[in-house]
């Protein structure tokens, strides 16, 4: 029987348990039907457990032009995500007469507010993360078209050439990704503005992970396929060598394979 050790930042992070928080909460209160602007974390299980309490997610094209409000007459609540929304889009949903419970994490509620001051100066904004990330996507919108996403050293070398900048990272980003980006950055725009904006919460699991690779024989990450998170949790144990099982739920651990690892 393996050794089972429990990492001590296992569970949510602040910013998604104060989401999810705030979505139950909202659904007790009745004040009308409660939804989330995108899905309110990359877990199929929490998800499940939200639309048991009527709470569903609505995406950009069901509030297009206030449909959903003519319809339905009082559209309701509507929760913003941990990830945020873009300035645009924050106001699309305003114009559409939903009540909105802000739940944006307070930490990525901060780089939009070092973005807007940065961008008001006229620096162009670098942001260190995945494009398609619907935090970076929020971002974006706070650049004032100055905007630029990179995610490698090659995007580095790409980008063109630029006279104040200044440089952010997704908050969930891998710091030792950041740490090579942003050298390169500092190299290229020298004088750039360089802000470590990953959050303390993501450091510590990738600090513990990178530690547990050290001690245990095998490392098993339970969280989201879709998560960024998790992703880089289970890259990081890969990357150091360690047999790593990245799983959602119960059924996928392969207990017969774990059994032949002292510790896990």
């Amino acid at each position: 029987m393996a050794r089972v050790k429990i990492a001590k930042n296992a569970g949510f992070c602040m910013g998604v348990r104060r989401a999810v928080d705030m979505a139950l909460e909202a659904s007790v209160k009745k004040n009308g039907p409660v939804y989330t602007y995108g899905p309110l974390i990359h877990n199929p299980q929490v998800l499940k457990i939200l639309g048991e309490k009527g709470i569903r997610s609505l995406e950009r094209e069901d509030i297009e032009g206030g449909i959903l409000c003519l319809r339905a007459g009082s559209p309701g609540t509507i929760i913003i995500r941990a990830h945020g929304v873009s300035p645009e889009e924050r106001s699309r949903i305003k114009e559409s007469g939903f009540q909105i419970l802000n739940a944006t994490c307070p930490h990525v509620g901060k780089v939009q507010g070092t973005i807007t001051r940065y961008a008001r100066s006229g620096h162009s904004i670098i942001i260190a993360g995945e494009k398609d990330h619907a935090e970076v996507i929020g971002l974006l919108g706070y650049t004032q078209g100055r905007g630029y996403v990179i995610n490698t050293l090659e995007e580095v070398d790409s980008l063109p050439p630029l006279e104040k900048v200044c440089l952010v990272a997704q908050t969930t980003q891998d710091q030792g990704r950041f740490r090579v980006i942003s050298r390169a950055v500092e190299k290229k725009y020298p004088g750039a503005k360089i802000f470590d904006t990953i959050c303390d919460s993501t450091h510590r699991r990738q600090d513990e992970v990178l530690a547990l690779t050290r001690k245990v024989e095998a490392i098993v990450v339970v969280g989201g396929k879709g998560s960024g998170n998790t992703r880089r949790l289970t890259k990081i144990s890969e990357e150091a060598g360690v047999p790593t099982f990245h799983v959602e739920t119960e059924e996928e651990l392969d207990l017969e394979e774990l059994s032949g690892y002292s510790t896990v």
